[in-house]
């Protein structure tokens, strides 16, 4: 099957483009966000093809997975097909609603034809989904390894733009993080953090590492921190656990799905958060039995086989 699909989500796609398709994904001269083309730093398989706008039109295409309301449209310029019409087509939803949980309809709640594709059960109850029909696949994680060792007392933190983004990332909470134990916070655009923050650098380092670094710099701390409020399941929350990393996280959105009794913190009390963190920081045993715990949890829940398979099950399904 070919697949048309955007590169939008780097951990997402990675794991989706290991399926046995081939994937044909737009490039542009400039590779901007719709013409990313092949990732440059996650490794991607040879059935994933870069096809100019141009090419595309020619292309054979049994389907199109869209990601981006923008990207209907954009689909039916490039290719000269309607998604939904004259070629399948889903719509993945990766987002929870960010204006509010109770009225936000989404911008396909008005189609039939495209099927929407939540990536958590959460996301599909807050959204208003209108007359869509929609399911959801899970997310799925390639298995990086159990590379946790612990061996720094620290927390460490993955978000992108925390400054701008600021209480949606639960940027504002992280001083009190701080206060239990050092943070390094990876992420894209996280300079000038601590200065944000008024924390010192020794308790607030700021590290935008390509993602072939990452695992084994978060691995080297002691605990995971997960301070999101609202956003999408993360999947920093679940890289983390994969590599058998202890985690402390706020009891929002699906965190609480993904984080069983034993394999970590989760609570919305601040106060029961940094104790947590504390006591993974100062007990290096507790931190590496609740990590087994986690891997253990995430394994059976977001491996790869099952996200493919639950695919393979749903592309069937739209293409028949």
């Amino acid at each position: 099957m070919n697949v048309l699909i955007w590169h939008v989500h780097g951990s997402w796609i990675t794991a989706f483009v290991q399926g046995a398709h081939t994937y044909l994904v737009p490039v542009t001269p400039d590779r901007g966000p719709d013409g990313l083309g092949r990732a440059r730093t996650w490794d991607w398989p040879a059935a994933v093809r870069e096809l100019s706008p141009e090419q595309l039109r020619e292309a054979d295409i049994d389907l199109m997975v869209l990601q981006r309301p923008h990207e209907v449209e954009l689909a039916h310029r490039w290719t000269g097909r309607r998604p939904g019409r004259d070629v399948p087509a889903v719509y993945v939803e990766h987002n929870s609603p960010h204006e509010t949980p109770v009225d936000t309809r989404h911008p396909l709640a008005d189609r039939t034809d495209i099927p929407l594709v939540h990536v958590t059960h959460f996301n599909r109850l807050m959204w208003d989904n209108g007359r869509a029909p929609t399911t959801v696949v899970e997310h799925g994680i390639i298995d990086p390894g159990a590379r946790w060792t612990g061996a720094e007392q620290r927390a460490a933190v993955v978000v992108n733009e925390p400054v701008r983004r600021g209480r949606t990332t639960g940027t504002d909470l992280l001083p009190r993080f701080a206060a239990a134990a050092p943070l390094d916070v990876f992420g894209m655009r996280t300079d000038g953090l601590a200065r944000h923050l008024d924390l010192p650098p020794d308790r607030c380092r700021t590290r935008d590492l390509p993602q072939a670094e990452l695992h084994a710099a978060m691995a080297r701390c002691r605990v995971y921190v997960h301070p999101i409020r609202w956003t999408s399941l993360g999947l920093s929350l679940l890289e983390a656990m994969f590599l058998g990393m202890p985690v402390v996280a706020l009891d929002t959105t699906e965190v609480r799905e993904a984080v069983p009794e034993g394999a970590g913190v989760v609570s919305n009390r601040l106060e029961t958060l940094t104790d947590a963190v504390r006591a993974f920081v100062a007990d290096r045993d507790l931190a590496a039995r609740t990590g087994q715990e986690a891997r253990a949890a995430v394994q059976a829940r977001y491996g790869v086989k099952r996200f493919l398979d639950d695919w393979d099950q749903l592309l069937k399904e739209v293409t028949r």
